[in-house]
Order: C-alpha cells, then sequence, then structure tokens
C-alpha cells in the first residue's frame, strides 16, 4: 500500500493559509511587485534607509566586472564543462551586507577584487522587525536590486519569537493548534521539545506535528512584506508541505539545506519522490536547489545529478559547500578538488561559501543566532568575513574559468 504524504487535513490547512492571504495569484502578484527597486526604495525611504541606500547605489556601480579578467588571462570556455555557479551564505541582515559592500567597492584598488557571486544565503530568524520595519527590505534592495543576485535565500525558522496574534491566525484560520510558550521579551514562539536552544537544532528544524504550518506562514507575510521569493528548508516535513504550498505560486521556491543531510543516493531519491509528489503542471517543482551534504564523495554527487536528469523534474540545481564553517564540520575542510571533478564529468553545479577555511572571528554559526543588539554590534565583522568568504570564491571560480568553465555572477559582474 502506497500512503500519500499529505493527508486531507493537511492540504486543507496549507490552502486556508493560502486563502486567508488572498489566494494563490494575490500572493504570487504582491511579491512580484515589491520586488521592483523603484517600489522598494519609496518603502525604504518611508521607514528611513534612504540614506543606506544612495551610498549602496554608488558602492555597486564600483563592485568589479569580471570582462577585464577574461580578457587579460585570454579566457576561452569548453562547452563540454559543467557550469558552475557563485554562492556566498552568512548575509546577516542589512548592517552586514552594507559593510560587505563597502569592502567589495573597494576591492579593485586593494588587488583583491571580489566578483559578487550569483547567489546569497541568509541564516537571519525572520523576526518581526526585521520584515516589517524594513531591515530585511534594504538587504534585499542591495543584494538582488543594486547587486542583482539571482537568488538571495531567506530562513523561515519554526521556532522565531512572533507576536502572539500571529500563531492566533494560523489556528483560527486551520482550526489547528499550535503549542508556544512566552520569551522574555514578551513574544511567543512554537514549544521545542527535543532542543534547548533558542532557535533549536542548528535553526528551529524541530518541525513536529503541524510546525510547518508556521513555516508556510512566515514564508507567506515575509514574501508579501518584501518581495523575498526564496527560502532555505530544513526538515522533511517543510519540503512536503512547501512543494504542495508552492504548486500553483510559481515565483516562490525553496532551497533544500544541507541539515537535511542529503549526504547518499538513498536520500536524494526520497527527496526526488517528494517533489514529483506534487510537480507543477508545467512539471516544474518549487524546489530551486538542492545542498548535497559535506559527506559525499564527488561521484556521489555526479550521480545524483545524472538521476535528476533521469527524473526530468525541471529547473533544479545542485550545490556543495567548499569551505565551511569551523564547527560545521571537520577541520580544513576543501571541497574544491572535487568540484574539478564534477565539472570535468559535464556536471553543473553551484559551489557553496559558509566560510573562507580560515576560522575568522564571527565566521561561526555563532554569528546566525545573534540577538538583534548583538547582531548591529558585530555587524562590520560579519560584513569582513562576508567579504572574505566572496574573496576565497572569486580565487577559486577564476580557476574554474581559467579551466574553460563558465561562472555565474551577479548581475553587476557583467
Amino acid at each position: 500500500m502506497k500512503y500519500t504524504l499529505l493527508r486531507d487535513v493537511d492540504k486543507k490547512a496549507i490552502d486556508a493559509l493560502i486563502e486567508f492571504y488572498g489566494g494563490a495569484k494575490k500572493i504570487s502578484e504582491i511579491t512580484k511587485e515589491m520586488r521592483e527597486y523603484k517600489k522598494r526604495k519609496e518603502v525604504l525611504k518611508e521607514k528611513g534607509f534612504g540614506e543606506m541606500m544612495e551610498k549602496a547605489e554608488e558602492m555597486a556601480s564600483r563592485f568589479p566586472r569580471v570582462k577585464s579578467f577574461e580578457e587579460s588571462e585570454g579566457i576561452s570556455y569548453n562547452e563540454d564543462l559543467g557550469i558552475v555557479t557563485a554562492q556566498v551564505s552568512g548575509f546577516q541582515g542589512e548592517d552586514a551586507t552594507f559593510r560587505f559592500m563597502e569592502r567589495v567597492s573597494d576591492s579593485a584598488e586593494t588587488g583583491n577584487e571580489v566578483f559578487a557571486p550569483a547567489e546569497m544565503i541568509s541564516i537571519m530568524a525572520l523576526r518581526e522587525e526585521y520584515v516589517y520595519e524594513g531591515g530585511l527590505l534594504a538587504t534585499l534592495a542591495m543584494t538582488e536590486s543594486l547587486i542583482g543576485v539571482d537568488k538571495f535565500c531567506n530562513t523561515s525558522f519554526v521556532s522565531t519569537p512572533l507576536q502572539e496574534e500571529r500563531f492566533k491566525v494560523i489556528e483560527d484560520v486551520t482550526g489547528i493548534e499550535i503549542p508556544t510558550i512566552p520569551t522574555p521579551d514578551g513574544l511567543r514562539q512554537v514549544q521545542l521539545i527535543n532542543q534547548g536552544t533558542v532557535f533549536g537544532n542548528l535553526g528551529g528544524i524541530e518541525v513536529s506535528n503541524y510546525n510547518y504550518l508556521v513555516y508556510i506562514d512566515g514564508i507567506i507575510r515575509t514574501a508579501l512584506t518584501t518581495g523575498s521569493d526564496f527560502f532555505l528548508n530544513p526538515s522533511w516535513s517543510t519540503i512536503t508541505a512547501a512543494c504542495y504550498f508552492g504548486r500553483d505560486i510559481p515565483n516562490i521556491q525553496f532551497k533544500i539545506s544541507m541539515l537535511l543531510a542529503t549526504q547518499n543516493l538513498i536520500q536524494f531519491r526520497m527527496l526526488l519522490n517528494i517533489m514529483q509528489e506534487y510537480l507543477r503542471v508545467d512539471g516544474t517543482t518549487p524546489i530551486y536547489e538542492i545542498n548535497i551534504g559535506n559527506a559525499v564523495r564527488p561521484e556521489t554527487f555526479i550521480q545524483c545529478s545524472r538521476e535528476l536528469k533521469e527524473s526530468e523534474i525541471k529547473n533544479v540545481s545542485l550545490c556543495a559547500h567548499i569551505r565551511i564553517n569551523p564547527d560545521l564540520g571537520i577541520e580544513d575542510f576543501n571541497w574544491f578538488n572535487n568540484a574539478k571533478m564534477v565539472i570535468k564529468a559535464s556536471e553543473n553545479l553551484t559551489i557553496k561559501y559558509e566560510s573562507d577555511g580560515e576560522s575568522r572571528e564571527m565566521d561561526t554559526m555563532e554569528a546566525y543566532f545573534l540577538s538583534p543588539s548583538e547582531l548591529k554590534e558585530n555587524a562590520s565583522k560579519i560584513g569582513d568575513v562576508l567579504y572574505y568568504k566572496a574573496l576565497r570564491c572569486t580565487k577559486d571560480v577564476k580557476e574554474f574559468m581559467k579551466m574553460g568553465a563558465r561562472v555565474n555572477f551577479a548581475r553587476c559582474v557583467y
């Protein structure tokens, strides 16, 4: 007997949330509207970010371009090689992102030019003030609108402290109870049974019972408020819920986190089965990217890529960490030579830099779970860490380009 992944009660709950916020079409349209830079700039000016955006515009105009490197090195491309997409993680809010832009805009003059990556990841809790007071919108305006990244990934932790009314809405709309506990600052958060940390299990992935509804609700509210359309997805239940939720909302997509531990082909095929279960009419899936686990050998990555093609699920990319924080894995982790093997096998891959490999201050998981005041205090350090991650990424992609492999960067690099 085959069991469906989502029962009728699950589907009805997700459908009810979608309808509460105006339906799939309206969510899609408003999200698209909030991605227009003119609209974002107007809102940000009202919220006090006007000067920051003016400075960011000037800095973005000075970001290093790739053409001069291609010409000076006589780069020619071999179409038999896989395509590389550059990705950097750790964009923890507007202040750290602004500092990153300062460092990159000056990098050509220092002799350490940085080519802005095509994709960026943020492990920031979608707190009330970050979503509604302009911080996230400023971050998105700088990265998506000015730098021109193809994807900026946000993280909807199920355990983010929220106003009590957020949980009441979910319960009233779906008819499903979400047990919560009070926080010291007068908010509420999902009660975590298994984990004792503030965000639970390295990122709030304790998605027990119906906690995935909190995940989906956070995504809808963030998309409508900021135009954010790409979200990290860390657990089997949220992946399944996201695939169902996103069927009729084509401009909201998801990245499957390596914390899911997709370390082997068995787990990868489980993911393919979930994706196949809830494909869109056009054969695509809301899943845009799968982060293959750090323990995977290049041969396994290559086989995952080939089985993805055989599945005929469209427009999904596979990602590998090249460098990781010292508290995420073994010391001196470096997947660069393995990535070369993948490219030489004619398979595409996204190269992710969680670190530059130098164990710098604030280049740890600690930076992902700072309080708002701690984050502001350490924003400059985190921005510098981002610069060094992007510098390591740039040095590596230059080697790929010398091999003849094409590399995807942010729009401002071209």
